[in-house]
This record gives structure tokens, C-alpha cells and sequence, in this order.
């Protein structure tokens, strides 16, 4: 009910007065991880940064100030991330107790993380079989499917990054989230290329093939989470970002009011199909409006 009653004030604030008040964050617990995935500019295999819990507090405090009511923690892997006896559920029931709406857990599953008390959990699936270990590397899609299938939670999706090593793999993944009876729903978004990951890019032709797959999934009752008009601005990218939307706050603990790719000046080539949705919303399409109101309802 709070969100419910929030969410028209925050969009009357940012529509007709101008506010540029986040409503979510990406906090980054850690940089430590699990795997060593290709696309991955995050990562640390030696010396990773570890938040403390303090640390973090102060970090949702902030975000709670700025105006921001939903939380995504991330890594890194943020599963594996402890202080002393507190765990990644320390942090979620900490958000709540702050007066966040709601939590996500994003994660590589290669771990169980049955018991997660998020509200809602992304898991990263690149592909299936041989396309998501080539990514990810080898035995990662099994663990992942076996994790899921262990997880028991009612509210679990996948996310896919489609790039030019697993684009192929796109409409069998959506058609595995569909008969997999423990996924609730597929996010799809493209390769950013970071420094280092320029190879994974897809080329702007194949993107908008890709693109008018998805939406054929989408039309055909696929459980596609992105919105039919934001998935069209994603073919071009020529839309005005409302990046400001999400705080972003690094496992280093610089604190960003937008995306690092507007710090890495790569906005032209943006994957994030958030930014093609939250335009969408921002310009009153309804389908998005509504996919949107899913999500955070």
C-alpha cells in the first residue's frame, strides 16, 4: 500500500515539477565473486573490496534521504558477502527497517540461496547450456539450474545480456523461462561495452533483429518482462536518458546520482533496457506503465 500511494507523488514530482529524485539503488556490497565472467568490468579476484555493515547502513540511509524506496543489492556475488555473523539477509531486513518498499538480490546462482527473505531475486542466465559456460564458465548453467530449482521462491526471474557470443541462444531462453516452473518472468537487456569488452557488443543491425524476436515472444504470451515500447527504443537508442532514476553506489563506495556508463561515456551505446523503459514511462505508454507497476507491486 505505501508503494502504491509513493509512486504517483514521486511521478508528479519528477514529471510536471522537474524533481530528479531517485526511486531505486544499486548498491554494490562487494566486488567479490564466484566466477570471472567475460563481459564482467566489476570483478575482483584479488584483494576485493567487502563492505561493512556499517558502512552499508550508512549507504541505504543516504539512499533513503535522496528519496530512493527500492533497493537492489549486487556484487560482485552479494551472496557471498558477510560481516562477522551477518549475512546478506542482515542487510535485507536492515532496508526494511530504514523504510524501503521492497529488496532484490541479484546473483550468478551458483550457490543455494534458499532462505533468501529479498523480495524479489534476478538471477543472471546468459544463454542456455554451452552459451551461458562460455560466458561464465564451465558447470556454471547446471549449478545455476539446480540452484533455482532449489531456491523456493515465489518471486525469481532471469536476466539475460545479450551479446554477440550468445545472442543465438535468445528465443530458447525465453522459451526456457516460460516451461521452467520456478522462474516467474525474463528481463533482456545488451551488452554495454565497458572498457575491455568492446567484442561483446552486438552490432545495431543484429540488436534490432534480436529486438523484433522479443517482442514476437512478448506478443505471444512469453513471460517478457520489458515493455513492448521500451524494447523499440532500445533498437536506436536515440531517447533522452532518465538515468537519474537509479543511484548507483559502487563496492569502492563512490556514490554515482547516475549510471557508470555516463562516467564511462558510453551512453550512445547503452544495453540497459531499463533506460528505453523508464523513457517509456516518462513519455505515459501504458504498456509500460503497467509492466512497470508489475514489477514494483
Amino acid at each position: 500500500m505505501k508503494s502504491l500511494l509513493y509512486l504517483p507523488f514521486w511521478f508528479f514530482k519528477a514529471k510536471l515539477l522537474g524533481n530528479k529524485n531517485p526511486l531505486q539503488t544499486v548498491l554494490f556490497v562487494s566486488d567479490k565473486c564466484n566466477l570471472a565472467c567475460k563481459h564482467c568490468s566489476i570483478y575482483q579476484l584479488t584483494n576485493p573490496h567487502i563492505k561493512f555493515y556499517e558502512q552499508i547502513k550508512d549507504e541505504l540511509l543516504y539512499s533513503y534521504r535522496l528519496g530512493s524506496r527500492f533497493v537492489d543489492f549486487e556484487g560482485g556475488e552479494p551472496t557471498l558477502w558477510r560481516d562477522g555473523e551477518k549475512d546478506l539477509n542482515s542487510l535485507i531486513r536492515l532496508s526494511k527497517t530504514i523504510g524501503f518498499f521492497s529488496t532484490t538480490i541479484t546473483t550468478n546462482a551458483q550457490l543455494p540461496f534458499s532462505g533468501s527473505e529479498a523480495d524479489s531475486i534476478w538471477v543472471s542466465l546468459d544463454g542456455l547450456g554451452d552459451y551461458h559456460d562460455e560466458i561464465r564458465g564451465k558447470g556454471s548453467f547446471d549449478r545455476l539450474v539446480k540452484n533455482i530449482a532449489t531456491a523456493n521462491h515465489p518471486h525469481l526471474s532471469v536476466n539475460m545480456v545479450v551479446n554477440s557470443k550468445n545472442y543465438h541462444s535468445v528465443e530458447e531462453t525465453i522459451e526456457f523461462a516460460q516451461n521452467n516452473p520456478h522462474i516467474q518472468s525474463i528481463s533482456l537487456n545488451f551488452h554495454t561495452p565497458y572498457e575491455g569488452t568492446e567484442y561483446l557488443f552486438l552490432e545495431w543491425e543484429k540488436r534490432a533483429r534480436v529486438i523484433d524476436l522479443i517482442i514476437e515472444k512478448k506478443k505471444a504470451g512469453y513471460p517478457v518482462m520489458n515493455s513492448i515500447s521500451g524494447l523499440k527504443l532500445m533498437k536506436h537508442n536515440n531517447f533522452k536518458k532518465q538515468c537519474w532514476v537509479t543511484n548507483f553506489i559502487l563496492s569502492d563506495g563512490v556514490r554515482l546520482t547516475e549510471c557508470q556508463g555516463k562516467t564511462a561515456g558510453i551512453c550512445d551505446q547503452c544495453g540497459l533496457s531499463m533506460a528505453g523503459e523508464m523513457h517509456s514511462v516518462f513519455s505515459l505508454k501504458p504498456d509500460t506503465i503497467f509492466a512497470g507497476m508489475k514489477l514494483r507491486m
